[in-house]
């Protein structure tokens, strides 16, 4: 029978205590740079019981990863040259483009550090998006983000998207977090711009993934 996500052998081909494995996710979790992000609204439980197969990953250096088929919700880091891949999923298109915007800033920071500032975000967290295909309209909103980044200095913990046109092709959100502070919050690696490089949407039903370079 294939092996869950939390039985993947690894090194000597054991598997890893419950404990061990703990601590490796809490590990990732705090990583800004390297391993994967889980919805933490799955369940221990869940998590055990869903199969990954045939899995041909390559790993990034540093700790195990969850792999992403294994949570309904999250984001990953995969490394691509010089630069980074961000690696969202969901189980819509609307909750997949939220954690895409919160992987681009947990590259940036790590947001376990990051409070809610609710009258500086209501100020400058908003953000309005239009494309021509859904291509286009996926940079488009995270390159809004990435602008509202470096002329406010907003550090976005939490977005959220109040309507997607895909007749139109428009995004409305907006977003939580507060004004990014050297002598608080960690500094990780600055995303300097969007490209359209190898940009993937695969949506299926009740679930929707995608892929964006990001040049760093």
């Amino acid at each position: 029978a294939p092996a869950t996500c939390l039985e993947m052998k690894i090194d000597d081909h054991k598997a890893p205590s419950a404990a061990a494995l703990e601590g490796i996710n809490a590990a990732i979790r705090k990583r800004s740079g390297r391993g994967a992000i889980l919805d933490e609204e799955t369940s221990d439980d869940n998590k055990s019981s869903m199969k990954c197969e045939n899995d041909s990953r390559v790993s990034t250096p540093g700790p195990l990863q969850p792999d992403s088929r294994c949570s309904t919700s999250g984001y990953e880091y995969l490394d691509h040259t010089a630069d980074i891949q961000l690696h969202s999923w969901d189980t819509s298109l609307k909750g997949a483009l939220e954690k895409l915007v919160i992987a681009m800033f947990g590259y940036m920071t790590e947001l376990e550090k990051v409070h809610i500032d609710e009258e500086f975000s209501r100020r400058v967290g908003t953000a309005e998006a239009q494309g021509h295909d859904l291509e286009s309209l996926i940079f488009n909103f995270l390159d809004e983000w990435l602008f509202i980044f470096h002329s406010t200095f907003l550090i976005v913990k939490e977005v959220t998207i109040q309507k997607i046109d895909r007749d139109k092709l428009i995004i409305t959100s907006t977003a939580l977090g507060e004004k990014i502070d050297v002598l608080k919050h960690t500094q990780g690696t600055e995303v300097k711009a969007i490209t359209y490089s190898n940009m993937q949407v695969k949506e299926e039903a009740n679930r929707c993934e995608i892929w964006v370079i990001v040049d760093i």
